[in-house]
């Protein structure tokens, strides 16, 4: 809340450069902002009384937007590439796979591995274990797994993160 917006009767100040100004009516607050040409801007509205401040309030806000914007550009999101395998895969297909598993983990992205069962290939669960074994031995270099491969209804998959 903003100038005419604060409907308290009295208000803890505080002044232009930080002084504390004490418990002055919400006039003598105004009247103070007003002489001074700035804002009175309502800083803590849950403190008996409410804790107002006498600042320029655009410029409060564009500093406040250009720190915000200023912290996204510096975060990284991490996305989760996923590579999806059958169990009956050729060794050609699971090298282009793994190729592209790289990349993803070179760029700095996390990396699922699934394996797919099909029809009776849930019978023979074992292949799709030793299969993501050999993936994650070829890319040991580039990422780090931090569990088992475990299955989830019909697939399996393991998740290798960026070293």
């Amino acid at each position: 809340m903003i100038n005419e917006q604060i409907r308290d009767k009295e208000v803890r100040l505080i002044g232009l450069n930080g002084e504390q100004v004490g418990i002055v009516p919400i006039k003598e607050a105004q009247r103070r902002a007003t002489l001074a040409n700035l804002d009175l801007v309502k800083i803590a509205p849950q403190a008996k009384p409410p804790v107002c401040k006498i600042m320029d309030y655009g410029k409060f806000k564009f500093d406040a937007a250009k720190k915000e914007k200023e912290a996204r550009k510096k975060q990284k999101t991490v996305s989760i590439k996923e590579v999806r395998l059958t169990a009956s895969i050729q060794d050609n297909d699971l090298n282009t796979k793994l190729r592209n598993a790289q990349k993803f983990l070179a760029q700095g992205d996390k990396v699922k591995i699934s394996v797919i069962f099909r029809g009776r290939e849930m019978m023979h669960k074992e292949k799709g274990e030793e299969l993501l074994e050999r993936a994650i031995d070829q890319l040991k270099e580039f990422g780090v797994t931090d569990q088992k491969p475990k299955l989830e209804g019909r697939s399996m998959g393991v998740l290798v993160t960026p070293k």
